[in-house]
């Protein structure tokens, strides 16, 4: 794959970095009263788009193929939102005693309660081959359903680029964040507390991960291949296009907002970093257990 194409899959990530930097050279423009006007344009226009372009985005007429695999969707929404927060209080509870700064505490905390994305944990699992509907139902089912229903007509015959749109809006909330964040002298990031959160986040999807494939391939768990990759995706990956405005909502006011997004933002490269690299791997698994499945079901058929 070559230099240009590789800008071209990642520029998202690209950009979020071009966006902090410019935020940090410029904070005026996009601070609290400046000529972006983030209290209003960001606050209100911003995130209210964001949530009815996740919305319109789904194709809900997809998730009845999976609606009746009652059990998967039991296990990821447990997982992700009951075990998953739960497992992280109790580790911030220890790091609470170290000299760790809080606000990125708060803002791993806060990435626990996340949904999964509509995006990238349906993206893999098909990538892979696996269990794609139920994918899309647990990242819709943690996420948002609203008017697609009434336009769904329009929305194929126009299919208007709702990636692009979250992306740009999601950048704009990201640079004003970090403009209120290096036109506010009081706040300080040390590099020691920057280092530990993102080994601890590369740590916790690893660990997850495993927890889900350990649980998932369970002989009596019931689950197919297909099934464990999409728990394994769905389980522990976090909305970074819901999680942005979610918590401009939450902590609206605080002079901390943009270091309680911290952990969020290091969350969704890691995610697609592991996700990316696990491709390959989990598919050969998959077709490798499917193969071992048919040749057992044939040598149990009768003569």
């Amino acid at each position: 794959m070559g230099l240009l194409e590789r800008v071209r899959k990642q520029w998202f990530l690209i950009v979020i970095g071009l966006a902090i930097t410019f935020a940090y050279l410029q904070p005026s423009v996009g601070m609290h009263g400046g000529p972006l006007r983030p209290e209003f344009t960001i606050t209100y226009v911003a995130v209210s788009t964001i949530f009815l372009n996740s919305g319109l985005s789904l194709k809900t007429e997809e998730l009845t193929s999976a609606l009746m695999h009652v059990k998967l969707h039991m296990f990821v929404q447990i997982f992700t939102l009951g075990f998953f927060p739960t497992a992280v209080w109790f580790i911030l509870k220890l790091l609470a005693l170290t000299s760790i700064n809080p606000w990125l505490l708060k803002g791993l905390q806060t990435v626990g309660c996340m949904p999964p994305p509509v995006s990238s944990a349906v993206i893999l699992t098909k990538a892979v081959g696996g269990n794609e509907a139920a994918a899309i139902f647990n990242s819709a089912f943690g996420s948002f359903l609203i008017l697609r229903r009434y336009s769904k007509d329009w929305l194929e015959r126009k299919q208007p680029p709702f990636g692009v749109i979250s992306s740009c809006v999601l950048l704009m909330i990201i640079y004003s964040t970090f403009c209120d964040t290096f036109s506010n002298p009081k706040i300080n990031l040390d590099t020691f507390s920057l280092i530990i959160i993102v080994l601890l986040i590369f740590c916790l999807q690893l660990s997850f991960m495993f927890l889900t494939f350990i649980i998932s391939t369970r002989k009596k768990s019931g689950f197919t291949a297909a099934d464990t990759v999409a728990i394994i995706f769905c389980s522990t990956h976090k909305s970074l296009t819901l999680g942005i405005p979610l918590l401009k909502i939450v902590f609206s006011g605080y002079e901390h907002l943009s270091l309680i997004s911290v952990p969020l933002l290091i969350y969704h490269p890691t995610q697609i970093l592991l996700g990316g690299l696990l491709v390959g791997t989990m598919k050969s698994w998959m077709i490798t257990r499917q193969k071992a499945l048919k040749l057992t079901r044939q040598t149990k058929l009768p003569v």
